[in-house]
């Protein structure tokens, strides 16, 4: 008699536990969608592959912001190595060598900011030709 109720607990479990798992099993993924939800894409139509998430960011997008964030902290420290080497200049008293520093430290900083606006415009060209 034991075994029995063992039995129809064993069953019981067996039967209400395929009840709760089988909506979980008709809402699967299928092998494409779950590749591309991986990559966080959405599946394609058809046989199409992966495609971008409405309102997700595309790679243009991301390499424009960052382009802008890197041009940004480049740009504050030009001016404030451009800052520096007026400090130096006016501290150098006269002495060759120190006024020598400071000009150079000036330059320098001025062409990190021309070689960061040529930047911007060359990765702009190239992402509006080819992308």
């Amino acid at each position: 008699m034991k075994q029995i109720f063992i039995t129809l607990r064993i069953l019981t479990i067996l039967i209400l536990g395929s009840i709760i798992v089988a909506p979980l099993t008709v809402g699967a993924l299928t092998p494409k969608e779950a590749a591309c939800s991986g990559a966080g894409l959405a599946a394609g139509s058809g046989d199409s592959g992966c495609t971008a998430a409405p309102g997700s960011p595309t790679p243009d997008s991301l390499i424009k912001k960052g382009l802008n964030l890197f041009s940004a902290i480049i740009g504050i420290i030009a001016v404030v190595m451009i800052m520096v080497g007026g400090l130096k200049y006016i501290t150098s008293q006269g002495d060759a060598t120190a006024t020598a520093s400071a000009k150079n430290t000036i330059l320098y900083a001025a062409i990190g900011l021309v070689v960061v606006a040529l930047a911007q415009v060359i990765v702009r060209f190239v992402l509006d030709r080819f992308v």
